[in-house]
């Protein structure tokens, strides 16, 4: 077998990883059955997974080998199309250890547990460790596996992936990280934030920097402003209990849209590799401009929907979902007008907003550029807009303005539009799918470093401080495009948001 490790700054290889055990801890959990084995079973299919391989489920359940295999098999029978062959070899790959996950003397039997499964398989000590269970436990798990010396890489690599949240506030996050970093180091440790995943993300540095076209373009001198929207059309669900402590502000804003908007500004990187990728993201992060009191006050919209009845359906109010105090005030829209101070975007906005129970589900980035600079033709001249759409209907949308047809110089405005699926790739990997490949193989790229975390946590800390606090916290209906306020926001500044419809279309009305 080739042996495609790497640590670091080597660049990334395209070759099969090496064979290795992946641990899931909560392997009883939603996250592994619905996201996680998908994922795994989508590779083996692909033949993307190394040569062999063993996929260690670790949780409180007492679920036997068997049994666990045949739940597994049921979840990929009802979410996938399945080969009735390769589902029953991949499931021979599958295996399930009985575990308390926060006692320490347990993770003995665990050791002997994964010494059988590396000498089955020949996977020579390489293991991710995946940690899907509640954030409480990130911390206790890397202390327990590294008491066994589970952590050590003498024989084979120890990969160690962390979901989000990573932290509660800037404090939190630089307590856990310290907690994480006595047991793994960081070139092991993988936190995994799914929108990185998106291969539209990711397309936002090709477009940028493999085309003459629109880098030159790329910066204060031709950019007026820019959009970066996530909407979801879906409340809270059954989710009420964990929201109501966190908000749009720690569920997507912090983490999801800095990191986009990080990709969106940052330079172009000397190499492809992890560090030179990420050194740029952090350098655009430690560029935010600290968010002022002033700002805190006119900047910042923070929203919580009530109920309204949208195409026939009654739709409920935040404080009445399941799990929600009654007298909650805890935001489900996050409005923001911000900038970056750095050579290239000095004094240009960036209008950032997520929200629950919006018109519709859709995640873009919309660049507007300038005004020609010519009186005459720019007096009713379209705006020239570039809308990256990365969810759904993920593609390009390029809006310009053309003569209309017959006499004089009216102008109307037109648009070029490109599908990701006008590609026709069969086979193009999840956000999952993609991240857990780049695990194995060592490639740490889209997986976020310890100084972007806490950097962004320095960012957002002031608005968890003054949301705490505040009692500007406006409703919106639902099936709207957030408060009132929130409107406001841009046209004080003479400008007004996209509304977005569920297709990569140019619209000016709300979807409702």
């Amino acid at each position: 077998m080739v042996n495609v490790k790497k640590r670091d700054n080597e660049e990334p290889s395209p070759l099969i990883p090496e064979n290795n055990t992946i641990v899931i801890f909560g392997a009883s959990g939603d996250l592994t059955h619905r996201k996680l084995i998908p994922a795994f079973y989508h590779l083996y299919v692909n033949d993307l997974l190394p040569q062999d391989f063993a996929i260690l489920g670790a949780s409180r359940t007492e679920f036997t080998d068997q049994a666990f295999r045949d739940k597994m098999k049921q979840a990929l029978l009802a979410n996938s199309e399945t080969d009735e062959a390769r589902l029953s070899g991949f499931c021979d790959h599958l295996y399930y250890q009985p575990l308390n996950t926060s006692d320490k003397t347990e993770y003995g039997v665990l050791k002997e547990r994964l010494a059988e499964v590396h000498e089955k398989h020949a996977t020579d000590g390489n293991t991710v460790y995946y940690l899907s269970t509640p954030p409480s436990l990130y911390g206790v798990i890397p202390e327990c596996l590294a008491a066994h010396g589970l952590n050590e890489e003498h024989d084979g690599w120890k990969n160690l992936i962390v979901e989000k949240p990573f932290g509660y506030d800037l404090e939190s996050a630089v307590e856990l990280d310290d907690k994480i970093h006595t047991c793994f180091k960081e070139h092991q440790i993988y936190r995994i934030d799914h929108y990185l995943g998106k291969e539209t993300v990711q397309n936002l540095l090709v477009f940028r920097f493999s085309n003459a076209l629109f880098e030159p373009l790329w910066n204060r001198n031709f950019i007026d402003h820019v959009e970066i929207t996530s909407a979801e059309f879906l409340g809270v669900e059954e989710r009420g209990g964990y929201y109501d402590t966190a908000g749009a502000m720690r569920d997507m804003f912090q983490n999801h849209l800095l990191q986009v908007l990080s990709m969106v500004a940052m330079e172009p990187p000397s190499t492809i590799n992890a560090d030179s990728m990420r050194d740029e993201t952090v350098k655009v992060m430690q560029s935010f401009r600290p968010l002022s009191e002033d700002d805190l006050k006119k900047n910042l919209i923070l929203g919580q929907y009530t109920a309204s009845d949208v195409r026939g359906q009654h739709l409920p109010g935040y404080r009445e979902e399941h799990g929600v105090a009654e007298d909650s005030r805890t935001e489900t829209y996050v409005g923001l007008k911000m900038f970056i101070d750095n050579w290239r975007w000095n004094g240009v906005p960036f209008y950032v907003r997520t929200g629950k129970r919006l018109p519709t589900r859709v995640t873009e980035v919309v660049i507007h550029f300038k005004e020609t600079p010519h009186p005459i033709f720019s007096a009713n001249s379209p705006e020239n807009k570039l809308i990256i759409r990365i969810q759904p209907d993920e593609g390009i949308l390029m809006s310009f303005g053309l003569k209309k047809p017959g006499a004089g110089f009216e102008t109307k405005q037109v648009s070029m539009d490109f599908h990701y699926d006008d590609l026709g790739e069969a086979n193009m990997l999840t956000a999952y799918e993609r991240l857990l490949l780049d695990c194995m193989k060592g490639d740490a790229t889209l997986f976020t470093r310890s100084d972007a975390v806490q950097t962004c946590w320095k960012f957002v800390q002031p608005i968890l401080d003054f949301k705490d606090n505040s009692e500007h916290l406006f409703g919106y209906a639902s099936g709207t495009w957030g408060p009132k306020e929130a409107d406001e926001l841009l046209q004080n500044d003479g400008r007004d948001w996209r509304f977005p419809c569920k297709n990569l279309t140019d619209t000016d009305y709300c979807e409702l």
